[in-house]
């Protein structure tokens, strides 16, 4: 816990003070980063009625790409494991 740091970050023209790790620091100032040109480009494109649209927006952009990559990361396994298995029983076959 020694390491910890004290940082500020600003979203949605707010400020939100955090105690975080190094290590963790540019991650969080990343993640801020996306957010904000993320309610840039939703108040650019919508009529947006306050910031709360916006912000509720951006979670569940966020969510719908983690759960995407999720999905994603399911279905390469399985083509993976299906490939194994298919080797796999090439291999028994020649063995035969």
């Amino acid at each position: 816990m020694s390491n910890q740091q004290k940082i500020k970050l600003s979203i949605a023209d707010r400020v939100y003070p955090l105690t975080t790790t190094p290590e963790q620091e540019e991650g969080l100032r990343k993640a801020a980063k996306k957010i904000e040109v993320m309610i840039k480009r939703f108040e650019k494109s919508y009529a947006v009625r306050d910031k709360q649209d916006v912000l509720a927006m951006c979670a569940l952009q966020f969510a719908t790409q983690v759960e995407q990559k999720q999905i994603d990361t399911i279905e390469d396994s399985q083509h993976v494991e299906e490939k194994l298995d298919s080797l796999n029983q090439m291999l028994h076959d020649f063995k035969s």
